[in-house]
Parts: C-alpha cells; structure tokens; sequence
C-alpha cells in the first residue's frame, strides 16, 4: 500500500479526515526555490471548507506549518514536512455509520481491503487528504513558474445538467474566483448556485465537470510508453475524491470525427512549430507539443446524503441509512485547487524528468 505519488519530484500525504491533522512531505524539491508559507496558504484557502452555503459547513483555517526543507526563505533540498492540524473535527457525529455502510462511499471497500477502517468521516478516503495534495501542489507550481512554464487554470464548466459557455483557454483566474462555483460564466454560476443549494435544502447533491488549461507547457515533456504525459494526468486526477471520468483534448467527442477532421496540422508561427487546432489537447505520442494541455474531469454527486436510501451493516442485515454531519452538497467548487494541484505535480515531475535527460551543454 502507498500513499506517494511522483517520480523525481515526489509526494507522500498521510492523515485522516478526523485525526489530529493532515499533511504531506515533498521529496525532490530543487534546492534555492524561494518559498513562502503565505503562497502555500493562499491555495489552501481556496481549497478549505466553510467556504459558502455551497460546501460543507465545518470551519476549518486548514493552517499550514512547514516543519522542514525550508530555511530563510528558500527550499534546502531536503523533504519539505507540512502538517495542517485538525481543529473542528466531530467524530462523534459519525458513530451511526461504525456498523453500516454508506451506499457509495468507501466504508465496505476499505473494509474489504483492510478488515478495519476509520469510519470516522472518510478517513482516508475523505476529500481532506488533498490538503497535501494542494500544499505540496503550490511548491510544484513556483518551481514550473521559475522555469518558465505558464499558469495552470481550471474552473467548473458543468454542474448537472447546466454548462458554461466560456473559451476556456481565455479563462483566467481572476474570472475563476469571481463566483463561490468557481465557474468563469457568470451567467451559468448563478444557475449554478441555485441548483447545487436546491440540492443542499433537499439533503441531496449534484456533480459535474472541471475543466483544465496548462497554458506555456514546453513541448517534450512526457515517456512514449507507460508514462506518457496524458497517463500521468489520467492517473493524478482520477485518483482525486469523487472523480469518475477523465478527458484529454477532444476526448470521446474525437469518436465522431474522421481522421481529416480530427488531426492537428503543423504551420510556423513566429520561428516556432505550432498547430492549427488543437484536439490532440496539447499531447501527441505521450509527450507535449507545446500547446495548451486542455483537460476535463467529471466528478460524480456527493456519496453521503441526507435522504434515506436502502443499505447493509457489517454483519450482513439489510437496513436503511439517513446520512448526517457536514458534507459538501457539490464537490466541484472545491475541487478546482485540487485539481490544478495535481495537474501541476505531474508537470513539475516530467519537467524535472526532462532536464534530467537533456545532454551536457
């Protein structure tokens, strides 16, 4: 069993959603990044609970303390500790699930799997794991940054059945944060906000689609076999809470096409090699080209709801389960820093994987 994640620059997160806290540890690090804690903070408050009505309401500053690999200002090159303590936990609030099982959450897998689990909240498989994820994802993000690699953005494009109608290779971050869906359209947020708090009245939940754009990604990053660039991110993303799909440029919409119409055709465009279109989504043969890496992940409905639904219990007895505590009613505004987290993490380890191949100068 391991909870790491990386190559070059690698990640381990430990911690469960009720225990004293939540952290990671960043190992492969390049030494004399500067880093301040407050760039750490700023990502894991767009990450953290309590936001609005449209998330869960426990209170948590989810702060952030840098234990190691930091000293006056810049990384050592040594692993980097960072511990969020837990501070409103309430497992008492969990003790009607120890002996039942919540209809498509993971208590009966990790049963399963382990023969014990923490059926205090989610434990580890609780959305608060990430916080390591989105701590150790702000470190990758200023070493892409110093490198000359350009702004990961994403913003929810689909709650439910409504769509945002945006380019999103024009979206920025500004527009991202403007609405607590963090959708860029304006007009389909406000949809957006009345249908997940519709949801929430109702003790019910919806999902939906985050969309992704790694913008100025140089071209080569990526193996041609097993770790080409789009397996990596596939792997990064579904491994996220709640995901269920993943999509890569024109993704299944490419199946209606024919070749003619979905290949990319080559033209220079200032001295440098460029494509016309871009359904490849910024990956040909595992390796970037040097455009926009265009991503879609689905996220299904929160598990845990308020409505009653049919169930068993550890010993086998069919039963029913009305589900209480505080969870989000729709993952998807919280879910965008989790996403550009580990969309960066996979860049930051296949740039680091790349300078590492190029040849003495």
């Amino acid at each position: 069993m391991t909870s790491s994640f990386g190559n070059l620059f690698r990640v381990h997160t430990f911690g469960e959603s009720h225990g004293g806290g939540v952290g990671v540890i960043v190992d492969g690090c390049p030494p004399q990044i500067p880093l301040d804690v407050a760039e750490i903070q700023s990502e894991l408050d767009r990450r953290r609970p309590g936001q609005s009505i449209l998330t869960t309401p426990r209170q948590e500053a989810d702060q952030v303390e840098i234990l190691s690999g930091v000293f006056e200002g810049r990384t050592l090159g040594t692993p980097v500790g960072m511990l969020v303590r837990n501070k409103d936990a309430r497992p008492s609030a969990y003790a009607s699930f120890r002996d039942v099982y919540r209809p498509s959450h993971a208590d009966y897998t990790y049963d399963a799997k382990f023969g014990i689990r923490n059926w205090q909240g989610g434990g580890r498989a609780s959305a608060r794991e990430t916080i390591g994820r989105v701590a150790a994802g702000a470190i990758a993000r200023k070493v892409l940054t110093l490198y000359g690699v350009g702004p990961t953005i994403a913003f929810v494009s689909q709650v439910h059945d409504i769509e945002a109608k945006c380019d999103p290779l024009l979206v920025t971050r500004e527009q991202v944060e403007a609405t607590p869906t963090r959708c860029a359209d304006s007009e389909a947020a406000a949809a957006m906000i009345e249908r997940i708090d519709a949801a929430r009245r109702a003790g019910n939940s919806v999902g939906g689609v985050v969309t992704c754009v790694a913008h100025e990604v140089p071209a080569g990053l990526g193996e041609p076999v097993f770790d080409k660039l789009e397996a990596d991110l596939a792997k990064a993303l579904m491994s996220l809470p709640a995901s269920k799909g993943f999509e890569i440029g024109s993704g299944f919409e490419g199946t209606r096409m024919f070749g003619s119409e979905h290949n990319d055709p080559f033209h220079i465009v200032d001295g440098r090699i460029r494509t016309r279109t871009n359904r490849s989504g910024g990956v040909q043969g595992g390796i970037s080209n040097g455009e926009p890496i265009l991503l879609r992940i689905a996220f299904k409905p929160t598990a845990t709801i308020r409505i009653e639904q049919d169930t068993v219990d550890v010993q086998g007895h069919e039963t029913t389960l009305s589900a209480s505590g505080r969870h989000d009613p729709c993952v998807l505004p919280r879910a965008v820093p989790m996403v550009e987290a580990m969309v960066n993490l996979v860049l930051v380890d296949h740039l680091l994987r790349q300078r590492a191949l190029a040849p003495p100068s």
